[in-house]
């Protein structure tokens, strides 16, 4: 019997946002997610310095600095045993689509070292995951939770906290708060 297929977004799933601490480091700020609920961090910097932050964003690679979420790595190597995992992520960012390349550079690179127990040819780059498909899909950002998937769960993160049980249910989609219970959920019978 094939595995089921399970595809998980990475920024704000598997590791912590990459905009963060470059955007207190730019602005000389000690800023929380929990001071956040828009996606876009740096929305929060004065117009009049974006660009200049943009321009120094991709310096040095942001993922050298970037912290795991609690558990991932266990659960997700746990889970590999079970489903054929796909990490699905975007790489075009939208303030900066000519640093893309070397965000998707940095990104798989920091994927190949960190998760050997997954394949690199099932590591997906795309902004527009509403044309993934498989049995299971797990991700921080509601929009990219209209792909065609038996199961859709919505990870927890600064900028969703406010979505209500109600809305997401009527999307079709489940909140999940954390790796361990991911793990207890997809892991239940097996």
């Amino acid at each position: 019997m094939p595995k089921k297929k399970l595809c998980v977004d990475f920024d704000d799933t598997i590791v912590e946002s990459i905009f963060l601490k470059r955007v207190n480091r730019f602005l000389k700020t000690n800023y929380t997610a929990e001071d956040f609920k828009n996606y876009y961090i740096d929305d929060i910097i004065p117009i009049d310095k974006r660009q200049e932050f943009f321009d120094t964003f991709c310096d040095t690679n942001p993922y050298l600095e970037v912290e795991f979420l609690p558990n991932v790595r266990e659960v997700l190597e746990r889970l590999s045993k079970t489903y054929d995992i796909y990490i699905c992520s975007g790489c075009v960012m939208n303030n900066m689509p000519s640093a893309s390349a070397e965000i998707f550079k940095y990104k798989y690179d920091f994927l190949i070292k960190n998760f050997s127990f997954l394949s690199p040819r099932k590591f997906i780059f795309t902004n527009s995951k509403e044309v993934l498909c498989g049995d299971i899909i797990i991700d921080d950002y509601l929009d990219n939770l209209s792909g065609d998937f038996k199961e859709k769960y919505l990870f927890t993160s600064y900028h969703n906290k406010d979505f209500t049980l109600e809305k997401l249910s009527a999307l079709g989609v489940r909140r999940v708060n954390s790796w361990k219970e991911i793990e207890k959920i997809l892991l239940k019978n097996k």
